[in-house]
């Protein structure tokens, strides 16, 4: 029985040893590391769902605003020089196929955290040197960020959404990046953080987020690519996620290159548009924003423009 315990014990220093030597090495490679788990959303599907369901409608409204793209043809060449964008893609893709290729080359290079240090400058390259020299990954508006500028640099139309949850209490939004594909005439969802992921209806065919809110309403079944991969349509944490945060919207009415690099404003960004269901009144909504209740003004095709 002593010898039995001794072996036990031994199997037990062994991997205690171990862990502390992974830990070690993962420290040395990464720095300062956290892991961002995202407990019980998996569970709470169905609430989430739920609460979807029994939000007031999108409906038409008086609001008048016109979402515009800003293209700087000096700028999306420097971008495209850096990160040698073209050598991801043929130059007669697919729009799809070029989004795709930028969400896929962006995560798998910058994993997800919660950065301790706030970036100086919050633009593509600058981000991505980041990466390099203070810490390797940033959260979900820093990827949304770089990922749109190398969109917008390969010709794409794009554009970043906060989306966010019903509940008042619940503080922790997702930002994520919309490419609009003209092939389709429609928006398509790109999501570079967690490791990459879109959703798409069961054909195969790229979801926007508004149409991914509708098939959660609606019970219709849509896939979920989790890493860009094979599909499935099985329920799980991020894809609940995605559930919790469709309630309601926000985007920037002018988009361009240094979009939030506020040392470095280069355009007037024009208001936040927030798209809410009717009735809701969302919150920490500041004076001189758009409200509308129009969902089919807020994903229109966007206008294309020159700085």
């Amino acid at each position: 029985m002593k010898k039995f315990l001794k072996v036990i014990w031994g199997i037990f220093a062994v991997i205690g040893i171990l862990s502390v030597v992974l830990f070690i090495n993962l420290r040395q490679k990464y720095g300062n590391f956290r892991l961002t788990v995202h407990p019980g959303y998996e569970a709470r599907y169905d609430e989430f769902v739920d609460l979807l369901r029994t939000s007031g409608p999108f409906e038409k409204d008086t609001v008048a605003f016109e979402m515009k793209i800003l293209q700087n043809s000096a700028r999306a060449k420097e971008i495209r020089d850096y990160f040698q964008l073209e050598q991801l893609y043929d130059a007669d893709a697919d729009t799809w196929t070029k989004a795709l290729a930028i969400g896929k080359y962006v995560a798998a290079n910058i994993p997800h955290d919660n950065q301790e240090i706030e970036p100086e400058h919050r633009n593509a390259i600058d981000l991505w040197e980041y990466t390099k020299n203070i810490e390797p990954a940033f959260n979900c508006r820093l990827h949304s960020l770089l990922t749109f500028e190398l969109l917008l640099a390969a010709g794409l139309g794009a554009r970043y959404i906060t989306c966010m949850p019903g509940d008042e209490e619940d503080t922790e939004c997702h930002v994520m990046n919309e490419v609009w594909l003209p092939e389709l005439g429609k928006w398509a969802m790109i999501d570079t953080d967690m490791d990459g992921n879109y959703a798409s209806d069961l054909d195969g065919t790229p979801l926007s987020l508004r149409e991914i809110r509708e098939h959660f309403i609606s019970g219709e079944k849509m896939q979920y690519h989790p890493r860009f991969k094979k599909a499935t349509t099985k329920v799980n944490e991020h894809y609940s996620y995605m559930a919790k945060n469709t309630y309601w919207f926000d985007c920037w009415e002018n988009l361009s290159y240094f979009q939030e690099d506020w040392p470095n404003r280069q355009h007037v960004i024009g208001r936040k548009i927030y798209l809410v269901p009717s009735g809701f009144k969302g919150y920490e909504i500041q004076e001189g924003t758009i409200v509308t209740t129009d969902a089919d003004a807020f994903w229109a095709a966007p206008v294309k423009a020159v700085l």
